[in-house]
């Protein structure tokens, strides 16, 4: 493991990584530049703050990531640049992400036809009971 991830320079002594090359080398988005526009749009906050592409992370810093529906919340364990393999990048995070929704709770929500109009108050009530309200 030590041998994949030592080759980069900021992995050797503790350094910085981009954020968006950080997020895409351990695999929480395809590519970087599906990172980069994450990063742009604003889905993308370290330590609290919007992240820019370029800003630089560290060990011990937390990242918040919106991505594909879901937020991920990981703290950075390890600076890596270059893409690793799965198991390297599991090592390299320590994930605090609320687990995913179920198939059932992503079902829940009420999906009207195209055209169909605001839902009348009996409609309504019926969406409101499925959501559990």
């Amino acid at each position: 493991m030590a041998d994949e991830v030592s080759g980069t320079a900021a992995a050797a002594g503790g350094g910085t990584v981009r954020v968006d090359a950080w997020i895409w080398s351990v695999r929480l988005t395809k590519t970087r530049s599906t990172a980069a526009t994450a990063c742009r749009a604003g889905h993308v906050k370290v330590n609290g703050e919007r992240a820019k592409p370029a800003q630089p992370v560290r060990a011990g810093d937390e990242v918040r990531l919106f991505h594909a529906g879901r937020e991920r919340i990981v703290v950075v364990r390890r600076a890596v640049s270059k893409r690793v393999g799965a198991p390297a990048a599991a090592e390299c995070l320590i994930d605090k992400s609320p687990p995913a929704p179920t198939r059932v709770e992503a079902a829940v929500v009420g999906i009207r036809d195209r055209g169909a109009g605001r839902p009348t108050k009996r409609e309504r009530r019926e969406i409101e009971s499925l959501r559990g309200r």
